[in-house]
């Protein structure tokens, strides 16, 4: 796939389809313990300008509030984990394993480390961070 290309993805039964319009920089894996109990693992997410996505959601698209600042995003018939969007933020969190095959993408770091769960060992040599990325220069 091309920078120029867009990335597509959805829900399990495609009750939610969206299409990204700008190439995101890559994956980052996050192990808080909201993403964990979300995703059923750690979350894997692409991170867009909300104004680069377009959702088609079949009136299946339900907002979650899991905190005082943010909400996730599901299919509410079949349960597939889609979005995480912060309040007042410009940008949209995309579980990169919703995304349509093949996506180019690699992975780029991992965060919240600090709170990842104690079954499985992160070795891959990729950054990392005990809470969230730090902010961009």
């Amino acid at each position: 796939m091309s920078d120029k290309e867009v990335l597509t993805g959805g829900c399990l039964c495609g009750g939610v389809r969206y299409r990204v319009t700008e190439r995101p920089m890559g994956v980052v894996n996050c192990h808080c313990g909201q993403c964990r109990r979300f995703h059923g693992h750690f979350g894997a997410y692409i991170t867009i300008p909300r104004e680069a996505v377009v959702i088609d959601a079949q009136d299946t698209l339900s907002w979650y509030r899991s905190s005082a600042k943010a909400q996730r995003g599901f299919c509410a018939r079949c349960g597939s984990s889609l979005f995480w969007k912060g309040d007042g933020e410009a940008l949209l969190d995309i579980a990169a394993g919703s995304l349509d095959q093949p996506t180019g993408l690699t992975t780029l770091r991992h965060i919240h480390v600090a709170d990842k769960a104690d079954y499985y060992a992160i070795d891959d040599g990729l950054e990392r961070f005990p809470q969230g990325a730090p902010e961009p220069p």
